[in-house]
């Protein structure tokens, strides 16, 4: 644990790790503000003996966790480790108190098992992204209010960087190694990894932790934060009840795979969707018909892989009605997804784009090589923005597919505002609503005002989570009128 000189307090908070309460406190500094974290508070010599034995019982003990692959057999050498632990601190503190011996034992346990201080950053509900770039610099995180914050954390050794991401690897089944120096894995949590081995990565080895969110952002936390408005987030509703294929675009950390969980909230729950995925990441109310499939790497013999592909494919034979796709990457994957809207199912899936335009040009273009035309299976393109500077996260655009595969773009976010603008009137949508959904535009307009009461009724009463979300957009297909009574 590094000491640092603190600056002017932001803000600090305690959050729950382990067996401890863990004070973080954000401070103002420059050129990037910080993040300090305390689990112990003792003198300096107190510190340099803690460490001693620390080292001392990770060289003859931890390692050893490896072996293991059995969680019984991890939890014997977690037992011997912390006895060892206690009878060291005996010895070298005398006589300490209970509470002491114990509160010092779990520190040292935590700090020299697992991920040692990554376990707690893990704990912290604020951060989105953990990470270590080598042992001469501090770790990072992103933190969901203030964006990037050096920490306090710093692991003074390569090879205790290495163990981290060999004990990673090995919960998937994975090596690292000189050879193999690239890892793509995640953790029992859900979180997934990357780690790399020096000298592929100059400055020495890395690991990037990208959080599973535990609790996912649904609409209400979407209209609170200003990430969209209620308009477009009505005309968002109303395009995936009457089952217009969705694709959501954006850059790097923008928010696609929430905007993804967010909309998917909207879809009825008398029909059957499967979801696709790398690694498992959305979440739906329990009450929907629905099926998760995840993806699968071949094993070291090469052998057992199960690609996105391969699970689209299969999807087509479950009879769905909504196939959620997590990431379109190449260009089978395109085709097949393009293929299963055209013959009646409804798609949705996020895609590397940051405008409207930018989506139509990749798609048309090499490697996916789409036909414009086709594009016209689309209903609606949805372009999430994260602004770098200020790490705020919003919806960019709106747009709808023509028949001829041109976009028509509807709204746009206008940054000196801060809200959202109507560029056109809708085409297409007007009349795939009106053929579909005999809906006309008197008829579509009331539906969209209705669906801003509910949602101006959910943020109200701040009712935010996955569950309870679902629970109202569900009595609002099964039973409206009632649902509207109550609101009113």
């Amino acid at each position: 644990m590094k000491q640092m000189n603190k600056g002017d307090l932001i803000e600090s908070y305690e959050i729950e790790s382990k067996e401890f309460q863990v004070n973080v406190n954000i401070y103002k500094d420059k050129p990037i503000n910080y993040y300090h974290t305390s689990l112990l508070n003792v003198s300096e010599t107190a510190w340099l003996i803690i460490r001693k034995i620390r080292e001392e019982i990770v060289n003859e003990i931890s390692l050893d966790l490896l072996k293991f692959k059995k969680e019984e057999e991890g939890k014997s050498v977690e037992s011997q480790f912390k006895s060892k632990v206690d009878e060291s601190l005996k010895l070298c503190f005398g006589e300490l108190d209970k509470e002491s011996l114990k509160h010092l034992t779990s520190y040292i346990s935590l700090t020299s098992l697992g991920l040692g201080e990554i376990e707690y950053l893990l704990d912290d509900p604020f951060l989105e992204e953990i990470v270590i770039n080598g042992s001469k610099k501090p770790a990072y995180i992103y933190h969901k209010k203030y964006g990037w914050l050096k920490t306090n954390v710093l692991f003074e050794e390569e090879n205790q960087i290495r163990h981290f991401s060999t004990m990673i690897g090995r919960g998937v089944n994975k090596d690292i190694t000189i050879l193999e120096p690239l890892l793509d894995a995640h953790l029992k949590t859900g979180d997934r990894v990357n780690a790399t081995l020096k000298p592929i990565t100059s400055f020495g080895n890395t690991i990037t932790i990208r959080k599973f969110a535990t609790e996912p952002w649904t609409i209400t936390d979407f209209i609170a934060h200003k990430t969209i408005d209620y308009e477009t987030a009505a005309i968002i509703w109303q395009a995936v009840q009457y089952e217009q294929s969705v694709f959501i675009v954006g850059g790097t950390a923008s928010g696609k795979t929430s905007a993804l969980n967010v909309f998917g909230l909207f879809f009825p729950p008398n029909q059957r969707i499967i979801t696709i995925e790398d690694t498992r990441e959305l979440q739906l109310p329990k009450e929907l018909h629905w099926v998760a499939m995840e993806t699968r790497l071949p094993n070291p013999d090469g052998k057992g892989e199960i690609t996105m592909l391969d699970c689209m494919v299969n999807a087509l034979r479950m009879r769905p009605d909504r196939i959620i796709v997590g990431e379109i990457r190449r260009q089978k994957e395109a085709e097949v997804l393009f293929e299963a809207m055209r013959t009646g199912h409804s798609g949705y899936a996020t895609f590397h784009a940051t405008t409207v335009k930018e989506t139509v040009n990749r798609l048309t273009t090499p490697p996916i090589s789409l036909p414009k035309v086709e594009l016209s299976t689309l209903g609606l393109i949805i372009v999430q923005h994260r602004d770098r500077r200020t790490g705020r996260r919003h919806t960019l655009q709106v747009a709808e597919i023509l028949d001829t595969g041109e976009p028509n773009l509807l709204f746009q976010f206008d940054v000196n505002s801060g809200s959202m603008k109507k560029v056109n009137n809708s085409i297409r949508l007007k009349e795939q609503l009106k053929l579909f959904g005999g809906l006309d535009e008197a008829k579509a307009e009331a539906d969209i005002a209705e669906k801003i009461k509910v949602l101006q009724w959910l943020v109200k009463n701040k009712i935010r989570k996955v569950e309870e979300v679902g629970k109202v957009i569900s009595e609002y297909y099964s039973d409206k009128e009632t649902l509207l009574n109550q609101i009113g």
